[in-house]
């Protein structure tokens, strides 16, 4: 039997120039990482002091008060928001999703997004009503404090590419105005680097992806008030108990926070410059392919390569050339947030060196496929939308001979 999980389980290998992406396993788990959850695995431990142990981790990595580990950042969201519902008081963590008393959680009507799954679901699972403020393309003071005076249990600020920046209330503004009504700010930072300002500007509560830029396995990471922390962990006496965290998730995250202190940033960042320098060169004379370095939309230290494709020029519309190099063997990844607007985008962060110039190669070979065999600009957007859609509702579970 192959030890090789591609030629055991006949499994599709991928090229991940899409960045941090769930949907085809996040980030390569950093091996100081597999080694620390390969030593626990075959272990028992008292997972309150585990748990315990993480939160002095998540502390000194975040300048929170305390920490905890969920399953994964949606996790984390729930679990949060639950316990600014309950507290630490049992019963009502049992009693979820019905709730005592105040159970409105505010979140701007432009971060009320889909990452995977809806944002709002994360907080209505606790039991919770979603109070959208102000409109997708703006959410104004006023509107907060509008919301805020008709009363809260907790708010939801969502940092990501996802959500509406136009009029969009800044971090520190919408935290402040929320704790001057008394309610506990909710920061959801799952894809982001910045691991402290949040709770420095004085969220209640922080929370962060252990798979994605941490290279840990599947987690989430809450970082906040004492209170909050404890009530959070709580609710495995509840809802959280059915995404509970494991020993190997939480020594994971705890391992992947140690490693992310200790990494030379300057230098990691230094290397995906190269690897974006070395994709602008090679791709840089295909016909119809527009070529600039994009900064990350939140801010984090990342550049990537955005393909800005002229169909007339090139021959063919950005899905499509998208679709071929992920039909492709190893499929290739590539960041397609705004693809109906005919553009892609390379991410350096998980590729490696030469996966980077098979991605370069691919792309020249597709583009030329298309000029040379004249079949591009088939496909409108409409049509690819609607073939995305039905991918998305195809998966059956029926069984393959492996």
């Amino acid at each position: 039997m192959s030890e090789d999980p591609f030629l055991r389980w006949s499994l599709t290998p991928v090229i991940n120039a899409s960045g941090t992406m769930t949907g085809i396993g996040a980030s390569r788990v950093a091996p100081e990482v597999r080694a620390s959850v390969g030593g626990i695995l075959g272990e028992f431990v008292e997972m309150d002091e585990l748990q315990a142990r993480a939160s002095s981790v998540i502390a000194r990595a975040t300048g929170a008060a305390a920490g905890c580990v969920t399953a994964c950042a949606a996790a984390a969201m729930s679990q949060t928001v639950a316990a600014c519902l309950t507290g630490t008081d049992i019963a009502r963590i049992e009693a979820l999703p019905r709730v005592v008393g105040e159970r409105r959680v505010l979140l701007s009507m432009g971060h009320m997004v889909n990452y995977g799954a809806p944002v709002d679901q994360a907080i209505r699972i606790a039991g919770a009503k979603v109070v959208p403020v102000g409109t997708a393309a703006a959410c104004e003071t006023w509107h907060l404090r509008a919301a805020l005076e008709r009363g809260a249990a907790a708010a939801m600020y969502v940092v990501s590419h996802h959500t509406v920046r136009e009029n969009e209330l800044p971090l520190d503004v919408f935290i402040a105005t929320c704790r001057e009504h008394g309610v506990p700010v909710i920061v959801d930072m799952a894809s982001e680097h910045d691991l402290r300002g949040p709770v420095a500007l004085g969220a209640a509560a922080a929370i962060y992806s252990g798979h994605k830029f941490l290279q840990g396995i599947t987690s989430g990471v809450v970082a906040g008030t004492s209170d909050l922390v404890r009530a959070t962990y709580l609710q495995h006496r509840g809802i959280g108990r059915t995404m509970k965290a494991g020993k190997e998730s939480v020594v994971g995250a705890m391992a992947a926070l140690e490693l992310w202190e200790a990494r030379d940033h300057v230098a990691a960042r230094a290397t995906e410059e190269t690897r974006v320098d070395s994709l602008m060169q090679e791709l840089a004379d295909i016909p119809g392919l527009a070529l600039a370095r994009h900064a990350d939309w939140t801010g984090n230290p990342i550049t990537r390569v955005r393909i800005a494709v002229d169909p007339r020029a090139a021959g063919f519309n950005a899905w499509e050339l998208a679709g071929r190099l992920g039909s492709r063997s190893p499929r290739i990844a590539v960041r397609d947030d705004l693809i109906e607007r005919q553009e892609i985008y390379l991410d350096p962060c998980n590729l490696t060196d030469s996966e980077a110039k098979k991605v370069a190669a691919a792309i020249r070979a597709e583009a030329a496929r298309f000029r040379d065999q004249r079949d591009g600009c088939r496909i409108g957007w409409s049509d690819a939308k609607a073939a995305r859609e039905a991918a998305t509702q195809a998966w059956r579970g029926d069984s393959h001979e492996t």
